[in-house]
């Protein structure tokens, strides 16, 4: 179970790539390109949402909840005491690990490249000429 939330299109996921196509400079945060996205529960557990928001980069997170039209479910900057605030863990939950994009696309913000994403796997394999 665990492998597949890692393999999987979420948010977490999202927030964690950058584009390596040649000569990019600013290949992060990736556009989303969601033509299919769905929401599914998946158990809370605030262990692992205490230990991921300092990684997450929150400006490019509340910009690919903008891109998927899920505005407002997040505040605009971490709860101060996170650690000890249940809702804001909950809803930081939800966006990253519950939020999942199906089909679509991943577009590179500075080469326009795009990368296929097909059963909620993204495909970040470059062709020969992108290396």
């Amino acid at each position: 179970m665990r492998t597949s939330l890692i393999l999987k299109m979420r948010l977490l996921t999202h927030n964690m790539l950058t584009s390596h196509v040649k000569g990019v400079k600013n290949g992060y945060p990736f556009i989303i390109e969601a033509t299919e996205v769905k929401e599914e529960e998946v158990e809370f557990n605030p262990e692992f949402v205490v230990r991921m928001i300092p990684r997450i980069e929150w400006t490019a997170l509340l910009k690919a909840v903008e891109m998927l039209g899920k505005t407002g479910i997040l505040p605009n900057d971490p709860a101060e005491d996170y650690e000890n605030d249940e809702d804001f863990l909950k809803k930081v939950h939800h966006a990253i690990m519950e939020i999942e994009v199906t089909t679509g696309h991943l577009k590179c913000p500075e080469s326009g490249r795009k990368f296929p994403i097909a059963n909620g796997i993204p495909n970040m394999l470059l062709n020969e000429n992108d290396v």
